[in-house]
């Protein structure tokens, strides 16, 4: 016999309401074009007077951009510089890298000798 009353019995929930009152959902992507006039193009976006335009994967500037080709040869050149120096120092720094550890070897080697001796 429960202390203080009835056992427990939760209440009953209330029925779920309609999740959306419209049929759109129901229609294929071509019907709701044509009844509502939504034609959806590539997205575009401007950032610092270029438009770009996603078309197939990939950004796109449109043309009538500020660019002019000059510019574009220009920052490809500084971009082809900075990549053979980037190659370059990454050489520097395998080889020093390299260095080090050859005369890490022969010093372990000259100790082991040392204590081999004593």
């Amino acid at each position: 016999m429960p202390l203080f009353g009835n056992t427990f019995s939760p209440k009953k929930t209330p029925p779920r309401k309609s999740a959306s009152l419209s049929n759109l959902h129901t229609l294929d992507r071509s019907t709701r074009e044509i009844e509502l006039g939504l034609e959806y193009g590539a997205p575009i976006m401007n950032i610092g007077g270029q438009s770009l335009k996603f078309e197939e994967g990939q950004w796109i500037a449109e043309s009538g951009g500020n660019v002019s080709g000059k510019e574009v040869q220009r920052l490809k050149k500084r971009n082809q510089q900075l990549e053979e120096e980037n190659n370059l120092l990454k050489l520097k720094v395998d080889l020093l890298l390299d260095m080090g550890t050859e005369e890490r070897a022969k010093k372990r080697k000259q100790k082991g000798d040392i204590i081999l001796r004593a």
